[in-house]
């Protein structure tokens, strides 16, 4: 069991994944990052200085044992700037798969170079040289 899981773990399928899985969690940290602190200010600012991070609807409120009382609310603002951060990643990922499928596209469209002549046509081929001579 431990030979075929230390062969599983080093197919380098298995070693892309987890660098692509690597490289997706800090994309969308940078993806969010630039969402929320680069793209939504001036568009909270261009809609009248809304923080969209503090858009939510209070719904009502709970009473603790001990007398506290907590609102409670639905953050749709939170929710408009996660919106927004996944259609630029999909965005992202799209340009990037549509790029990969005109790199194949290329590839396959390369012709191929001609297969070399077998040994019975290279021989063909130099006694069809000597009979002209």
């Amino acid at each position: 069991m431990l030979k075929e899981f230390k062969s599983f773990i080093s197919k380098g399928n298995v070693l892309d994944m987890a660098v692509g899985l690597i490289m997706a969690t800090y994309f969308g940290a940078i993806v969010k990052s630039f969402v929320n602190d680069v793209l939504m200010p001036p568009i909270g600012q261009a809609i009248g200085g809304v923080d969209f991070n503090e858009l939510k609807l209070r719904i009502g409120e709970n009473t603790a044992d001990d007398g506290t009382i907590t609102e409670v609310f639905i953050n749709y603002g939170t929710f408009i700037n996660t919106i927004i951060t996944f259609i630029i990643v999909a965005f992202a990922i799209f340009l990037v798969v549509k790029a990969y499928n005109n790199m194949q596209k290329k590839e396959e469209e390369a012709p191929a170079a001609p297969p070399a002549p077998s040994n019975e046509e290279v021989l063909l081929g130099e006694i069809r040289d000597l009979l002209k001579k």
